[in-house]
């Protein structure tokens, strides 16, 4: 147990952050708007700047996980991490703040990703789904204080202060994550180009592809609604105040918080009652999405709906242990971060493509709630093709033995 919490605790404060910084935006955006006189494609490029660099750097990253260790991966980043939120809080324009973003993304990207490494190191594939879980659960208490605590906090400190007291714990969570053990042995051999060459079989693995379209248009498409488009549905086409919108984000956030500790707990006796991970984790991508049909046509509209929304899309986080599974052990730093890879570019595109269909109806004299109607349609599209492609490929996956990959 004191090796867990040694080990776990400060990679587990990391992705706190990591989720506190990615749904910040969403608090903020007003303030941003009125301040800074921001339109929603500025304000979609700002927030999504984050997601540019933390999905652009996940290839690289994995080499560096498997090479390096996450221990010294991690608290190089979060130092990262620390001087792009001081940054945020002193920048004065669009450009500054969206660099400083960017360099928040750059040094959070390893977050989750060294904490799903670090157990793959020190802990057998088949505890990896409720430890990953547990390190969710994490998360989701970032977000968690992303939503009304955040709202009560820029209210006394502004938002410029708030920037400066996530630097500063930035900064101490990288000094604790230093301080964790680094298991002998661990890293990855052979030369850079051989472990290139292994990138390459990962990226060309017919099984890897059964799994990204899904994880870019399901999780990524989630993230990015959470992160930022959430709000300013719930206000314009629900008609909910800021402060009501933000109670619903809490919420949901608590769905997804019960979701990963569902799992955690869960995922070992429902294996054993003939409900393996993978089939549970279909299972909630499909719900989730018949969630989001029903809000979008406005049959449903409650916090229930979003309460449920967040737990669903919390347990398909498994994806990241079930391809982890399919893959050799010494691959688990590369594999995590190329799916991770996909999952933010998705995040990105419908981040910023929300705001470009949003602009691009009030140009053509339709109402703000029309584009948003439009651009909810079109994500819920991409993540019906994305999971639809994934259950198309579940014999060839199901044929294979843990450890198994072919090209």
């Amino acid at each position: 147990m004191h090796q867990v919490l040694r080990l776990f605790l400060p990679f587990a404060a990391g992705y706190y952050l990591s989720f506190l910084l990615r749904n910040v935006n969403a608090v903020i955006a007003p303030d941003l708007t009125r301040e800074l006189g921001l339109k929603a494609a500025d304000l979609g490029l700002l927030t999504s700047a984050y997601f540019l660099t933390f999905a652009s750097f996940q290839l690289p990253l994995g080499i560096l996980l498997d090479r390096y260790g996450p221990r010294r991966v991690q608290t190089v980043l979060l130092l990262v991490a620390s001087a792009g939120s001081i940054a945020f809080a002193f920048g004065e324009g669009l450009a500054e703040l969206a660099l400083a973003r960017a360099l928040i993304g750059l040094g959070v990207s390893a977050c989750l990703m060294s904490s799903f490494k670090v157990l793959a190191v020190w802990y057998p594939p088949e505890r990896l789904p409720s430890l990953n879980a547990a390190i969710m659960v994490a998360g989701g208490l970032g977000a968690l204080t992303a939503t009304t605590p955040l709202v009560l906090a820029v209210d006394r400190f502004g938002w410029r202060g708030l920037f400066v007291g996530l630097g500063i714990a930035a900064a101490v969570a990288a000094a604790a994550v230093f301080s964790t053990p680094e298991k002998k042995g661990a890293l990855a051999g052979g030369s850079l180009r051989e472990q290139l060459a292994a990138l390459g079989g990962i990226v060309r693995s017919r099984v890897f592809w059964s799994y990204a379209p899904m994880t870019a248009s399901g999780l990524g498409g989630f993230i990015a609604l959470q992160g930022l488009w959430a709000v300013p549905w719930l206000m314009t086409v629900v008609g909910e105040t800021r402060e009501s919108a933000a109670a619903h984000m809490l919420l949901t956030t608590v769905a997804m918080v019960c979701g990963w500790l569902a799992t955690a707990l869960l995922v070992e006796p429902l294996r054993r009652r003939g409900l393996p991970p993978g089939r549970l984790m279909a299972l909630c991508n499909g719900a989730g999405i018949l969630i989001m049909v029903l809000l979008w046509s406005g049959t449903v509209g409650g916090r229930a709906a979003w309460f449920v929304l967040g737990a669903v899309f919390a347990i398909g986080n498994l994806a990241y242990a079930e391809i982890t599974a399919r893959f050799p052990g010494a691959l688990a730093g590369r594999v995590n971060t190329t799916l991770n890879l996909f999952t933010f570019m998705g995040a990105f595109a419908v981040q910023s493509g929300y705001g470009l269909l949003l602009d691009a109806a009030v140009a053509r004299g339709r109402s703000l709630a029309d584009g948003h109607h439009a651009a909810f349609g079109l994500l819920i599209l991409l993540q019906a093709l994305g999971f639809g492609w994934y259950l198309l490929n579940t014999g060839r996956r199901e044929a294979l033995q843990p450890g198994e990959v072919r090209p």
